[in-house]
């Protein structure tokens, strides 16, 4: 199976799609934030280094973040696949992560880019809801994803709860930061042929069903960009 990296606008769809896969196919879902935080509680030279960072609420460098990622890769789980999801977010960072794969006789694999109208990432993002006991996710704006209760979790029970910045204005600040910031990197992954755009539009299972598409017959099923 191929390595993939996601890249996509807050709100489109990223990290279900990235699950949905993860348990279809068995993927390893790397995500940044999750590897810092589990090699900072490995308590080793580079574990120590990244706790301190994060303690000071201090930026943690490009160089940490590769070498997080370099030892998280040559993990046995990663063998059949994984999924990168928020890195790399920069040409500069694509650059460092090329070759890190090559270091490691990796393949870069394929770049999925999720494409999707600005209108509806403004009801998705201000419609999500969030279950604090088991981590699921709602919508009170879609009909498929609304819970029962607007305050309760259909699933456990739980409290569901509104994101600090999910609304408007912060969505304004994040996907305006998301355009400037990754054109330059989808321009990257173009030139290098190996970049796929699909629509997320429709939802989560219609995205899916177009990744696995486009996965099992290598992206013949789509237009390459």
């Amino acid at each position: 199976m191929k390595n993939l990296i996601l890249i996509a606008a807050p709100g489109a769809g990223k990290g279900t799609l990235a699950k949905d896969l993860k348990e279809k196919y068995g993927y390893t879902h790397i995500s940044t934030g999750d590897l810092l935080r589990e090699a900072a509680a490995k308590g080793d030279e580079l574990g120590n280094k990244i706790h301190e960072t994060l303690t000071k609420g201090e930026f943690v460098s490009d160089d940490i973040v590769l070498a997080a990622l370099k030892n998280r890769l040559m993990n046995d789980d990663c063998e059949n696949g994984y999924i990168l999801d928020g890195y790399p977010r920069t040409v500069k960072q694509a650059e460092m992560y090329d070759d890190i794969v090559k270091e490691i006789n990796k393949d870069l694999g394929m770049v999925i880019v999720l494409d999707i109208d600005k209108e509806l990432l403004i009801e998705r993002i201000t419609g999500r809801r969030l279950c604090r006991g088991c981590d699921a996710i709602y919508n009170i704006y879609n009909p498929e994803l609304s819970p029962k209760d607007e305050h309760t979790c259909d699933k456990c029970g739980g409290e569901l709860y509104q994101r600090s910045d999910d609304n408007l204005e912060s969505l304004e600040t994040r996907y305006n930061t998301y355009i400037e910031k990754t054109q330059p990197l989808i321009d990257y992954y173009n030139n290098k042929n190996c970049l796929y755009r699909v629509s997320s539009n429709e939802g989560s299972k219609v995205t899916l069903k177009r990744v696995i598409e486009l996965l099992e017959t290598q992206g013949d099923s789509v237009d390459k960009n």
